[in-house]
């Protein structure tokens, strides 16, 4: 199985470049002003084009609405739309049949009742991400550098294709991957220096300790 790999919440070319260099198969841009990655459409357009034929590019949005979703969807032209809010099935089905993309819907979790809530989202969503729930006080939904207990996903049915994302590091990433088997997993602030701000030398760490991981796993099942 080939590992999805998603570094979020870019906003300069050399991180970008350090995403793709480093074998990124889908790399985010963040639609929400609270957010310290938060980008205008035109700024995230610019910035795209670095990707065509290497990775997919994902527009994150928080709750937005039709005008919003359609001056990004306009001017970036993303391969997939994440909603990363309170999004219903209903607003979901209605977002892809507008845009005809994919769509990724985030879920927070802390316990066992909170992966229960994707059910009504089954054959609406394409895709699921996994964050921790935002420590109390917190304006974002991701990109806290916070994890979440990885044992709850073993709760879920073998057919949930979804990204794990919420505090993943190169420290961690490893037993991330050993204990959940994730077919995708999501980075944000785990390979920045400050919020918002990406270290090309964080992200290309982040990669060589999947390599490592991903050599010793095969080494362990030789």
């Amino acid at each position: 199985m080939v590992l999805d790999i998603k570094i979020c919440g870019l906003k300069t070319p050399e991180a970008v470049a350090a995403a793709l260099d480093g074998g990124a198969t889908h790399i985010g841009f963040i639609f929400f002003p609270k957010s310290p990655r938060h980008l205008a459409p035109a700024q995230a357009a610019h910035l795209r084009d670095a990707a065509r034929g290497r990775a997919k590019v994902v527009a994150v949005t928080v709750d937005a609405d039709d005008a919003a979703l359609d001056e990004i969807v306009a001017r970036l032209y993303p391969d997939m739309l994440q909603l990363h809010g309170h999004e219903t099935p209903e607003r979901v089905s209605f977002v892809k049949k507008r845009y005809g993309l994919p769509v990724m819907k985030a879920f927070a979790v802390r316990e066992a009742s909170d992966l229960a809530a994707i059910a009504p989202y089954k054959g609406i969503a394409d895709r699921f991400l996994f964050d921790a729930k935002p420590p109390k006080g917190a304006e974002l939904p991701g990109g806290n550098g916070v994890a979440f207990d990885w044992t709850l996903l073993d709760t879920l049915d073998a057919d949930v294709d979804y990204m794990l994302s919420g505090g993943l590091n190169a420290g961690n990433i490893a037993e991330a991957l050993q204990k959940t088997r994730a077919p995708g997993i999501d980075v944000s602030s785990g390979v920045e220096r400050a919020p918002g701000e990406k270290d090309v030398h964080l992200i290309e760490e982040f990669f060589q300790a999947i390599a490592r991981a991903d050599k010793k796993s095969s080494a362990d099942h030789a």
